[in-house]
């Protein structure tokens, strides 16, 4: 069975981009000694945030964005052994622009 997570407001569903396992020198990386990345991608979006008035403004972030987040931001999640972060999208600091 597959479970599908849909983020509700403001808010962001991403997945941690991996971090290289060597250093450039060739030094194997162990697990503890890694710091978690900040980079990621959206995996789902939320509808956007409604006014007082009632009005809803959509998210500026869309689904296969990759972005770069806060070190402490987000809640660390864990969905069908697939590790996710749920973040407000004012968390998030930046889109990366493929050049």
């Amino acid at each position: 069975m597959s479970t599908k997570i849909r983020p509700l407001q403001d808010r962001v569903i991403l997945k941690r981009v991996k971090e290289e396992e060597k250093s450039k020198g060739g030094i194997i990386i162990p697990d503890t000694a890694k710091e978690k990345p900040m980079e990621g991608e959206i995996i789902e979006v939320g509808p956007g945030r409604t006014s007082d008035e009632g009005k809803r403004t959509p998210l500026e972030v869309k689904k296969g964005d990759r972005v770069l987040y806060g070190k402490y931001s987000g809640t660390e999640v864990t969905v069908n052994g697939e590790e996710y972060l749920i973040m407000r999208e004012s968390d998030i600091f930046a889109v990366i622009q493929k050049a």
